[in-house]
């Protein structure tokens, strides 16, 4: 059951986190999440996976920072053991090691350098009690993109496993209900079963689609002799309109090319680094 927390000092301690995050580059699907939305996932996801180590695949949204930084302030009385980022995007990646040093849970949470084109990082296949992820939703592909991250995730939990993945869900575009559809059948293949949603649940700062909304799909592993035996680089053609149409995964890593203040994340100065 939802434990109550108090609601202005959980907004004023996410507002820390939203100054935090890096400028979204929308052409990779850095679509953030609005504010009081974060506070809801946030708190969903630190009840759920209480006392768990969680890996996020990506998180521009900052949702495992805000839920650490929620818990080390003890805002949620629930909270993971420990969070692992891995993101391609260099800029996420050091504005969650300057935040977590800076409010004292560096112990608690890390943050590496990794695209999903490339199997999970030594030592991370099978590590962790639960994944995370909001990957890109897949309105082009046919929800391969979303695929992707899931797989990802399931490579990098062991056998008692549990997962959330956030994707689009609106029932009047029939190709959001067909990615969640078939996001929860190749879940299925890989041994988990949907454990509960939370449909329409949030929404997002997107110009072109403002009232577009997102749920939550919690999962959970049912048979372990469906687990993936190993984490492989991905085939070429997984990476088609991986970002929309004509846009393929072409980008193997933001670069931060400048720091500024301390605890602060780089605006604006970043480099593309093409997958050779």
């Amino acid at each position: 059951m939802s434990r109550e927390f108090d609601l202005r000092e959980a907004l004023n301690a996410i507002s820390d986190v939203v100054v935090n995050r890096p400028r979204p580059l929308r052409e990779f699907d850095q679509i953030y999440m609005k504010v009081a939305d974060m506070v809801i996932q946030a708190h969903y996801i630190a009840e759920r996976f209480n006392n768990k180590n969680i890996v996020f695949i990506g998180d521009g949204d900052a949702i495992g920072l805000s839920v650490m930084h929620l818990g080390s302030q003890g805002i949620f009385n629930s909270c993971p053991n420990s969070i692992t980022l891995l993101d391609f995007d260099e800029r996420i990646v050091n504005s969650v090691i300057r935040f977590a040093e800076k409010y004292g849970f560096s112990d608690k949470m890390s943050a590496h350098l990794y695209n999903v084109v490339d199997p999970l990082p030594d030592g991370m296949f099978g590590k962790f009690d639960a994944f995370y992820t909001n990957p890109p939703w897949g309105a082009s592909n046919g929800g391969e993109s979303v695929f992707v991250f899931l797989e990802r995730g399931i490579e990098a939990t062991e056998n008692e496993s549990e997962g959330a993945i956030v994707i689009a869900d609106d029932p009047s575009l029939p190709w959001t209900q067909e990615v969640i559809g078939a996001s929860q059948r190749r879940a299925a293949d890989m041994g988990f079963l949907v454990a509960e949603m939370v449909p329409q649940l949030h929404l997002y700062h997107l110009d072109d689609a403002p009232d577009l909304r997102s749920c939550t799909c919690l999962f959970r592993r049912h048979d372990t002799n469906m687990a993936p035996g190993s984490s492989e680089r991905l085939s070429t053609e997984r990476l088609n309109n991986f970002y929309g149409r004509n846009n393929p995964l072409t980008i193997h890593y933001v670069r931060e090319l400048s720091d500024l203040n301390y605890g602060k994340a780089t605006d604006d100065s970043y480099e593309l680094v093409k997958l050779e």
